[in-house]
């Protein structure tokens, strides 16, 4: 099962044969029929080398293992490097054709920052920091075009983003959608035909084809497409939520908390850009 973020999909805190991806974590208690029950280490790839089939768990080789305070700290930082990034854009790059040029050449750099970091082996502070703060100068700039045309939009779309956000985990965390390997397959399929969609779309419309932004008008196919979208970050958001759980109790290194974070940044960037352009479409019909 793959992860919906690209950070994920390549480089997964839990892999089966090499590949990343995830797998449900090993628990106590192998029933009869259990894929671990012989060897629970074996589609762990942080298990210690040597252990036997069937042998109890054994003390780590080291401490310095990935728990969620590290996860919610490089978290907080991450994020922390974007809101500072789009504060300082939205105070000193007025909205202009040259503010806009800035923010479409840092939305670039930070495209190849993620780039880069996906296919890293390792997870580079640099580079996450780097893409944060890039990522954050593209936000600040295009929040600062929404709210002068749609005031308040942004801080609307912050709360709604928060929202999301906070209703998927209780979801997640009450047990309410269970994260397997059917639902990660056809939630992908239905993003991958999204993006798909949503590339062909861009294509028409550059080449004149279809008016007004077509699928991504600000009338109300545009916002039944950007409702689709949230939907689909909270979809990416249960995912991200499950990788960091096998991550913990697989016994990841700490330093894997950092692609945790860079994951979670990326999705929730997903669904702010996507909640600013609801705002904008539900603000027109007032």
């Amino acid at each position: 099962m793959r992860s919906s973020n690209p950070v994920f999909s390549r480089r997964g805190f839990s892999r089966d044969n090499g590949h990343a991806g995830f797998n449900t974590a090993p628990q106590a208690g192998y029933a009869q029929g259990n894929p671990y029950a012989q060897n629970p280490y074996a589609q762990n790839p942080y298990a210690q080398q040597g252990v036997q089939y069937g042998a109890p768990p054994q003390a780590p080789a080291t401490t310095d293992r990935m728990t969620m305070d590290d996860v919610i700290m490089r978290s907080a930082l991450t994020l922390g490097t974007v809101a500072v990034g789009a504060v300082l854009a939205w105070v000193l790059l007025p909205v202009s054709a040259t503010s806009y040029g800035l923010a479409f050449g840092a939305a670039i750099i930070a495209m190849v920052l993620a780039l880069v970091q996906s296919f890293k082996r390792t997870p580079s502070p640099a580079l996450i920091l780097g893409y944060a703060a890039f990522e954050g100068v593209f936000l600040g700039v295009i929040s600062e075009m929404y709210n002068s045309r749609w005031s308040g939009a942004p801080f609307q779309a912050v709360l709604g983003t928060m929202a999301v956000s906070a209703a998927t985990l209780l979801v997640y965390k009450a047990g309410w959608v269970r994260v397997t390997a059917r639902y990660a397959r056809i939630g992908m399929a239905i993003a991958v035909a999204f993006v798909l969609v949503m590339a062909v779309n861009l294509l028409l419309v550059a080449f004149g084809v279809a008016e007004h932004g077509g699928l991504r008008s600000f009338g109300p196919l545009g916002a039944i497409v950007g409702i689709i979208a949230i939907v689909l970050g909270a979809f990416f958001l249960t995912l991200d939520f499950k990788q960091i759980e096998d991550g913990i109790a697989y016994g990841a290194p700490r330093g894997e908390s950092w692609l945790a974070a860079f994951g979670l940044t990326m999705t929730l960037v997903w669904i702010y850009v996507e909640m600013l352009r609801l705002v904008a479409i539900f603000s027109n019909n007032d």
